[in-house]
């Protein structure tokens, strides 16, 4: 790991030891988490998303993290898991629990199991009732656990499909979840309504379906009376991720026209190596000033000049045929016109990744540039 990137990561933990991210899948109302020891710069990420995967990847690769293990809670019926992109691009263990009997799991997990990353360490919790693999996640200082659909805030998963069974999840939450620390915190798999995070104490006190005095029978009770329609996805999404989400046809998977790689900010970018290779293959186009291409900065030679505050009315000027790869000093006001271009239909078009002073710093030529 660069010395920045080592700081980048320090300073993003907010100066704690772990790091500590929450992300969101809108679509499915998914919950994904990267927890990283900051020290060694190890993580895990646990319930990624397939359509996500290249959120999870720049910001795991943004941050500088060491990916270990990519952890499935359970075989998931409403979204296809991310875990076999995510060990595609990294080379991260794949982990879910050993009774589901998934395909390219490397991390077969039982209860009792722990999954390391760097200094710490999430213990292994078999929690099943909602499918017979349901795992939760338990950080080593019992501070946080990640309960999957088990335990939902204020909720639970349903038990009418997969192996379900309303009496055992509620033995699994009340002997493995609610007997954790009060303090402990709790997210969860799932949520509909903007709740990210809830606590031990909070679920035994205000869980309609099993704090306060509620019994086995009274949960049992209300769960086989819910009548839920099946997931809508669950034909396409529980082969798949019996797959570990790996597809059948890998070869839809790649690039259409170029290696994209995605910042966290969503921005299509390319690095300039790659540009450099195959810059007869596309179209440059720099939306610096007037000023500053023909300055002492320098220029890509043949590439096209378009002032970004003329771009929307010169979009016609940009040769239709080939890919743009848009270009400026330091990356940020090509950003912008990246954007202005996809809005404006142009579906073959890039950032340049640090723009033209990361060009230059990796040795790539410049015409009209004056000493440095």
């Amino acid at each position: 790991m660069v010395p920045a990137a080592s700081a980048l990561l320090a300073a993003a933990a907010g100066g704690s030891a772990l790091l500590f991210r929450q992300l969101f899948d809108a679509e499915t109302g998914t919950f994904t988490y990267l927890l990283v020891d900051v020290p060694t710069h190890q993580g895990v990420l646990i319930d990624p998303v397939f359509e996500q995967h290249s959120r999870d990847l720049s910001l795991i690769q943004e941050l500088g993290v060491a990916l270990i293990s990519s952890l499935d809670t359970h075989a998931h019926a409403d979204h296809v898991t991310g875990s076999w992109l995510m060990h595609q691009a990294t080379g991260c263990g794949i982990g879910l629990a050993a009774v589901a009997r998934a395909e390219n799991v490397t991390l077969p997990l039982q209860h009792g199991d722990k999954v390391t990353f760097g200094t710490r360490h999430l213990g292994v919790r078999a929690t099943p009732g909602h499918t017979d693999g349901c795992l939760s996640y338990v950080l080593d200082d019992q501070s946080m656990a990640f309960t999957g659909d088990a335990l939902l805030v204020r909720g639970c998963g349903r038990c009418d499909f997969q192996q379900g069974n309303a009496g055992t999840l509620f033995r699994s939450i009340s002997e493995q979840i609610l007997s954790l620390p009060e303090r402990c915190l709790l997210y969860p798999g799932h949520d509909y309504t903007g709740r990210m995070v809830t606590s031990v104490a909070e679920e035994r006190l205000y869980n309609a379906r099993l704090g306060g005095q509620a019994r086995e029978r009274d949960f049992v009770g209300f769960l086989e009376n819910m009548k839920l329609p099946h997931p809508h996805r669950i034909a396409q999404a529980l082969p798949a991720n019996l797959r570990s989400g790996r597809p059948r046809d890998e070869a839809a998977m790649a690039p259409a026209w170029a290696p994209i790689q995605r910042s966290y900010a969503g921005l299509p970018e390319l690095a300039p190596a790659w540009v450099a290779e195959h810059r007869d293959e596309l179209t440059l186009l720099d939306v610096r000033s007037r000023e500053e291409f023909n300055g002492p900065d320098g220029r890509v030679a043949g590439s096209l000049l378009i002032p970004l505050p003329e771009l929307e009315q010169r979009l016609q000027e940009i040769p239709a045929e080939r890919p743009v790869v848009v270009l400026c000093h330091a990356g940020s006001r090509s950003a912008l016109a990246t954007q202005q271009l996809m809005k404006g239909g142009v579906a073959q078009v890039a950032n340049l990744r640090g723009g033209l002073s990361r060009w230059s710093d990796e040795g790539f030529p410049m015409e009209g540039e004056g000493p440095r």
